[in-house]
């Protein structure tokens, strides 16, 4: 089932609607009552998501955000630092969850990319002697990075950070949202990029297609925890295997269609770079998102984005001057095509 919209949506890969065969699946779907681990649909995604990340267990979680914060409860101590990337999404969209539910108090820290450099990090990781000052009790990396513009973190990226957190015993938490657009990326399992974490967090929701749902992942002992925290934080579903089983769906049949949004990013930007006040660089779109700097002379993103809309077009605001598209299954080469008239008649207007 299509966008009847009549609109070309490039706000986000969460817009998707499900496909048929998960509506299918979920009213077929076999149920129990969740909270009293009875639901075999909801079962058999937290084992198939677990056995694609290569960890031990995972727990299903309505979204993303609760996925992150149950992460950061159940390793974080109250009154300790979470250090981070500045502009990763646990620190900006998640309305300062960690502090207010955690006693948690976020440290950014730089990065280019969105993976903070060792260097960075180790000055933050503060000194035992040192008694007044907060203590580290956990790092978090985001792959792929939303406001980097959808980068991915490679294992090279990936393993000097695990091995500084491992030396200090600190956890580390990965938010996967969008794990599975950097594995179609880089042409590597899941697991490979999950390997190390103390916890991760992926989205059904984001580029996959199911209308609802992420799932929290680590341990046995972790995931333990974590449910206890999901009915702590309100997540605790009964019947909620008619959501899981379109994740499982998601699963099974849309990993591998990753590639073709990440294909369709690049052509949109290589497009929209050849057009008088917007800055895009090509070589900088590793997945599904395009970020496009608008020049002043077109008024500022809120502007543009209202001229967009005025010829079909959908998208979000990232900034005062930075707008960002998201490909996905609901767009196609005619969306990508409007996209770019639209954003050619908004610079000769």
């Amino acid at each position: 089932m299509q966008n009847v919209s009549g609109l070309s949506d490039f706000r986000s890969d969460t817009v998707t609607l499900p496909t048929p065969a998960m509506r299918r699946a979920m009213a077929d779907a076999d149920v129990g009552d969740d909270v009293y681990g009875e639901d075999p649909t909801v079962r058999r995604l937290e084992e198939r998501t677990a056995e694609l990340l290569g960890l031990a267990a995972a727990l299903f979680v309505p979204t993303g955000s609760m996925g992150n914060q149950i992460a950061l409860r159940v390793q974080g101590r109250p009154g300790t630092e979470v250090l981070l990337d500045h502009r990763c999404h646990v620190f900006h969209f998640e309305m300062a969850g960690m502090a207010t539910l955690s006693g948690l108090l976020p440290r950014p820290v730089a990065s280019p990319k969105g993976v903070p450099t060792v260097e960075a990090l180790r000055p933050w990781i503060r000194p035992e002697e040192i008694y007044y000052l907060p203590r580290t009790s956990m790092i978090t990396l985001e792959n792929t990075h939303n406001l980097a513009g959808g980068t991915v973190a490679r294992r090279a990226d990936l393993e000097p950070v695990l091995a500084l957190a491992a030396s200090r015993s600190i956890p580390v938490h990965l938010d996967g949202a969008r794990l599975w657009n950097a594995s179609a990326a880089l042409g590597v399992p899941e697991s490979v990029l999950a390997s190390g974490f103390s916890s991760v967090m992926v989205c059904f929701s984001k580029g996959l297609r199911a209308p609802v749902g992420s799932a929290v992942a680590g341990s046995e002992a972790f995931v333990a925890e974590a449910r206890r925290v999901r009915k702590l934080f309100g997540g605790g579903m009964r019947q909620a295997g008619v959501l899981a089983a379109a994740a499982l769906v998601a699963l099974e049949h849309e990993r591998a269609r990753l590639t073709e949004d990440h294909a369709r990013a690049r052509r949109l930007a290589a497009e929209l770079a050849g057009i008088a006040g917007l800055s895009v660089d090509p070589a900088s779109v590793e997945t599904n998102m395009v970020m496009v700097t608008v020049d002043g002379r077109l008024g500022d993103a809120g502007t543009v984005l209202a001229h967009l809309k005025g010829k079909g077009v959908l998208a979000g605001s990232m900034g005062p001057d930075l707008i960002r598209l998201v490909t996905h299954a609901d767009v196609g080469e005619a969306d990508v095509a409007r996209c770019v008239e639209a954003f050619r008649a908004a610079s000769a207007s």
